[in-house]
């Protein structure tokens, strides 16, 4: 079994990481978080984590004086991020972090030679250009984490090199399915919060409320699997046991089923090619009906957005991911209702310029841009 590191340990992808590999007896090498220093700790004692990093350095401080009774080395900001990322002893980083935080390390864990299990969307979505021909160069597997990813991955498994029609991605609908924008006017924080099928962290689970998760999903499947715009479509599968599927040349499609769980996605990139029964749950197809739908994207106004960056291209996607970020942390805290966040991605795509992603100072410069152009409106009131 093959060691790993966790970028983002103890967020919800994380934590079930870390169940898969006390499941199955997998080493842990190094682990990051932002500032949660309390399940860090013992997620160090037991899994006996030898180097840790976190963001906040007055939080990683605190954990030094902590861990005085245990050799565990802790690291701090972007830079104890990029040292987790590439130790020695890890032949797999799992990039669980939300957001462009992801970015660097992941290039590090590249450069470092570390295959990648990819739960970070954005890494893609902002930086594909740059990510996956350095991936390619050094000859690192980039396996995908994200339900519908790993499905659209193992549909793919044993294929020969068949040429792929379609990539049909799957999406719950979220809390607000079948809702016209007129209902979502007033709606809470704590509604948007309540998900129907999965417990994720609170950025991911708003991003599925008001679908540009599975626009940033749309962009991510792009890399990933080498298609265009026109090769993907959306079906809204209210019962989450389709986790998405691909249409062949030929018009078969071939489908992966499953519970709603990312036990099972986050172990298949861990042990992959192997498929090695573990906890995770079986599925029972007695009694079930699957139902499939349209997306109704004037309602949901992010995925026609994210759509419309993905077409556009260049800096585009990094445009609209930076200002997103910064409105679902404004929605969280209160500050803009729900309905604004598409209202304040749609300016900021409006009015910050594309340009081609040469590089990653381009990128990380249309994220500021962007962010910096959601908050300039939000302070005055624009929106």
């Amino acid at each position: 079994m093959k060691n790993i590191s966790i970028l983002g340990s103890t967020g919800s992808i994380g934590t079930q990481t870390l169940q898969v590999c006390k499941d199955l007896g997998i080493g842990v090498s190094a682990l990051s978080a932002g500032s949660n220093i309390d399940l860090l700790e013992q997620q160090i004692r037991e899994f006996h984590v030898p180097v840790a990093s976190v963001y906040d350095p007055e939080r990683a401080e605190i954990l030094k004086q902590r861990l005085h009774d245990f050799p565990c080395e802790v690291y701090t900001g972007e830079e104890g991020n990029c040292i987790v990322a590439s130790t020695p002893d890890a032949s797999l980083v799992v990039t669980a972090m939300i957001g462009m935080i992801g970015l660097k390390p992941t290039l590090a864990a590249i450069e470092a030679g570390k295959d990648i299990g990819l739960a970070n969307k954005e890494t893609l979505v902002c930086a594909g250009q740059i990510v996956m021909p350095a991936a390619a160069r050094k000859g690192i597997r980039i396996l995908p984490v994200d339900s519908e990813h790993s499905a659209i991955f193992q549909c793919l498994q044993g294929s020969s090199g068949n040429p792929v029609s379609k990539i049909l991605l799957t999406a719950s609908g979220g809390p607000f399915y079948g809702k016209k924008k007129e209902e979502l006017e007033g709606v809470a924080v704590a509604d948007a919060l309540k998900h129907p099928n999965w417990s994720m962290g609170s950025k991911i689970t708003i991003d599925s409320a008001t679908l540009m998760n599975k626009g940033l999903e749309w962009m991510e499947a792009k890399w990933l699997f080498d298609v265009s715009d026109d090769q993907i479509e959306i079906l809204v599968h209210r019962e989450s046991i389709v986790h998405s599927a691909v249409e062949f040349a030929d018009h078969s499609v071939i489908a992966q089923m499953g519970v709603p769980s990312m036990y099972l996605p986050i172990k298949y990139a861990i042990t992959y090619p192997q498929r090695i029964a573990s906890g995770d749950h079986s599925l029972s197809l007695f009694g079930k009906s699957l139902h499939f739908d349209a997306v109704d994207e004037e309602t949901f106004l992010c995925l026609k957005l994210a759509k419309q960056a993905s077409r556009a291209g260049g800096l585009y996607p990094t445009v609209l991911n930076g200002a997103n970020e910064q409105a679902v942390a404004l929605f969280l805290e209160g500050k803009i209702k729900f309905l604004q966040i598409a209202e304040l991605v749609e300016k900021a795509l409006a009015e910050t310029p594309g340009g081609d992603a040469e590089n990653l100072d381009d990128v990380l410069a249309a994220d500021r841009i962007a962010r910096a152009n959601v908050f300039t409106h939000y302070k005055e009131g624009r929106v």
